[in-house]
């Protein structure tokens, strides 16, 4: 959680090198799913990104990696790039799904250089952070 004098907000920090992070706010369920893929926790029923991933490999589909491609006023875009046999598909999606769903299927999260450029923060410049877990 990011805190500040504003309130929190769930946030995802990537590391993109040299001290920088890229901070990404997202959603409190989606902040919960990623942190549950973090510590590898499964909950008694499969919750949304659980489901996904079951049925993705279910059908023999694999995540080749997340791409976070784009920064437009604001918001982040990604894409999943799935495979299944020789066939490739990519499709789009929001970044904080892309993340629960890459971290399950230990996959790489690709952000574009000029994402990279826009978006990132040095770390000491991040508002105080606190666990999720022990916010909640």
């Amino acid at each position: 959680m990011s805190v500040s004098e504003m309130g929190a907000a769930p946030t995802v920090v990537l590391d993109v090198g040299r001290g920088s992070t890229i901070p990404i706010y997202v959603g409190l369920w989606e902040a919960i799913s990623i942190s549950n893929a973090l510590t590898s926790e499964m909950l008694p029923r499969p919750i949304t990104h659980d489901l996904i991933v079951d049925m993705l490999r279910t059908f023999g589909i694999s995540l080749d990696a997340l791409h976070i491609d784009s920064l437009e006023e604001g918001v982040f875009y990604a894409k999943l790039i799935l495979k299944q046999g020789d066939r490739t598909e990519i499709m789009d999606c929001r970044p904080s799904d892309g993340i629960a769903i890459a971290l399950r299927f230990n996959a790489p999260i690709m952000i574009d250089s000029g994402v990279v450029q826009t978006a990132s923060v040095k770390r000491e410049d991040l508002p105080k952070m606190v666990d999720l877990k022990e916010y909640l």
